[in-house]
């Protein structure tokens, strides 16, 4: 591979398989305001945006009650939802090895559940910086987690790789000019595709 020395990752889908967390999770607030569970399309779109833009598509069609779910959601307790997320095989042993010769990063747009998912599966040390949507003015699509990341880094974006399973990954690297390896999603276009974490090693090794 060319003068790689940063890898970033996104979270959701990743660096966990986070659907199951991401359907509950979404389906209590719903069924707190007495809403149906969500449909396969409502799935797919809070799996890769931000809570707030979340909650503002499952309640556009009420904005009040879109601020009393913002309002409740803060309300619950993550670790209730912790159980239901799985660690993608091979992630510790990856992340072990990747240090010290190359810098890790995550970008999600994940808001205030990141810091607890890191302690939860012990994995606060293994990343170098974590930036997630409260840290930048735009969320994925937008690249300005990733640029800056980049800047934290001081690299160019050709000595980064994006590791991202989503639409919006693919337009946030394409726009901050970073490789995309797409993980476990052939429909995605990408300097390179992953389908688990094992051969992301084979390609930075």
């Amino acid at each position: 591979m060319a003068d790689i020395r940063l890898v970033i990752f996104d979270c959701d889908g990743v660096l966990f398989d986070t659907f199951e967390v991401n359907r509950t999770y979404y389906n209590r607030i719903l069924s707190h305001f007495n809403r149906p569970e969500m449909t396969g399309e409502q799935i797919a779109y809070v799996h890769m945006h931000a809570v707030n833009h979340s909650l503002a598509y499952l309640f556009q069609d009420n904005d009040e009650e879109r601020e009393a779910a913002e309002a409740f959601r803060k309300s619950m307790s993550y670790a209730d939802f912790l159980k239901y997320m799985e660690p993608e095989p091979y992630l510790k042993p990856l992340l072990k090895k990747l240090r010290p010769r190359y810098r890790t990063a995550i970008v999600t747009n994940r808001t205030d559940t990141m810091n607890r998912v890191l302690n939860e599966f012990d994995l606060k040390g293994d990343f170098d910086l974590v930036v997630t949507a409260f840290d930048v003015p735009r969320p994925k699509p937008y690249p300005d987690g990733l640029i800056k990341t980049l800047e934290h880094f001081k690299v160019s974006p050709s000595q980064a790789i994006y590791v991202g399973d989503s639409e919006v990954d693919e337009t946030a690297a394409k726009e901050a000019g970073v490789p995309l390896v797409a993980f476990n999603n052939p429909s995605l276009s990408g300097a390179y595709h992953v389908r688990n974490l094992k051969e992301l090693e084979e390609i930075l090794f």
